[in-house]
């Protein structure tokens, strides 16, 4: 009998702490979380050279932050960091790092430890891309994509997070994307890569938590496609719902999901649509191949033309058959028609995914 009144004790439990998340999650919808104060904060943006690092480097600064800003590129990163001294940084320092090698990592690490201090908010935001289809990528390309954009989320995490976790003290921002979320046509390598990074920072977030170690945040963040160097040339086949994000505006988000705590953002909103209709249960047979020609749904755009396809095609529960497709994927195949923008042709045009040690 005791175990099982323990299991129904941790079941209550459960219930009672999701029905609080809830009312917390509605409350501060309607009422904005406050914002904490990171003057004086050490924060150090890996990626920093240019693009999302530079400004996100910008709008620190603005905040009082002590920047340290890291990139493969001295003169883009120094560039960077008179920029954060002009917008206001009480201090700010450029460090020269390729973040895909591990003892460079460390290395930098150590004598940033020394020179500047403990790291209070870590944001891993350097990262490539190749733009090439899975078989047409070479495979040190492939392997450059995952040290840089994921293998280097945990060299950070190893040189930073023990001193976070004695201060009690910290903030660890991953910058993933929607690739980390959702397959996309031509970018395997970037979207396994991406994946990883996600699922790293959400298992150490976990982790920290079932460890009661108090003190130190999680923000994970999954943009979808920037209007910077990395993506240049990508089109969306949605852009009321799906649009080519600027980076002034993911920049304002970014810092104020961290101000705010928050461990996941999304970008844009339709994103958690897209989340909730991926996650919907399936039979094996029912998984969507999330291949745009073989279906002719009309754009998610034109809804009464989406209902009255999806009406037809069977959207009621459990009313798919064998001459039927499966009833949410006709919206998940037009909602990835945005996604599957053969971004790979695109970025193969840009001189500046020619290269794949162009960080974001």
């Amino acid at each position: 009998m005791a175990p099982n009144v323990k299991s129904a004790k941790k079941v209550f439990v459960f219930l009672g702490k999701s029905v609080f998340s809830l009312l917390e999650t509605m409350i501060f919808t309607l009422i904005p979380k406050p914002r904490k104060n990171v003057a004086g904060e050490i924060v150090l943006i890996t990626g920093a050279g240019s693009g999302l690092g530079r400004l996100l480097a910008l709008k620190f600064a603005r905040l009082g932050a002590v920047l340290v800003l890291w990139d493969i590129n001295k003169e883009g990163n120094e560039e960077t960091c008179n920029m954060a001294r002009d917008a206001g940084a009480t201090r700010a320092y450029a460090y020269t790092c390729d973040c895909s090698r591990k003892e460079e990592v460390y290395r930098v690490a150590d004598q940033v430890k020394k020179e500047v201090g403990d790291i209070s908010i870590l944001i891993n935001n350097a990262g490539i891309v190749t733009g090439k289809r899975f078989l047409d990528c070479p495979d040190e390309l492939m392997e450059k994509a995952f040290d840089v954009n994921f293998k280097a989320h945990l060299w950070t995490y190893k040189a930073f997070l023990p001193a976070m976790i004695a201060n009690a003290h910290g903030h660890l921002v991953c910058i993933s994307s929607s690739a980390g979320l959702f397959g996309i046509n031509g970018l395997a390598d970037y979207c396994a890569s991406k994946f990883s990074a996600y699922g790293f920072a959400e298992s150490i977030f976990f982790e920290l938590f079932a460890q009661k170690i108090k003190g130190i945040k999680t923000t994970i963040v999954c943009p979808f496609f920037i209007n910077t160097g990395m993506f240049e040339g990508c089109t969306t086949g949605c852009p009321s719902l799906l649009p080519i994000l600027e980076p002034e505006y993911v920049v304002r988000k970014i810092v104020d999901a961290i101000l705010q705590e928050k461990v996941y953002l999304y970008i844009p909103k339709f994103i958690y649509v897209l989340m909730f209709l991926k996650s919907r249960p399936r039979k094996k047979d029912e998984w969507p191949h999330f291949t745009l020609e073989e279906t002719e749904a009309p754009e998610l755009s034109n809804l009464p033309a989406m209902t009255s396809y999806m009406t037809e095609l069977g959207f009621k529960p459990g009313s798919s058959d064998s001459t039927r497709r499966p009833c949410f994927q006709p919206i998940i195949t037009s909602c990835r028609a945005a996604l599957e923008m053969d971004v790979g042709s695109q970025l193969n045009d840009c001189p500046a995914h020619q290269v794949a040690t162009a960080h974001r």
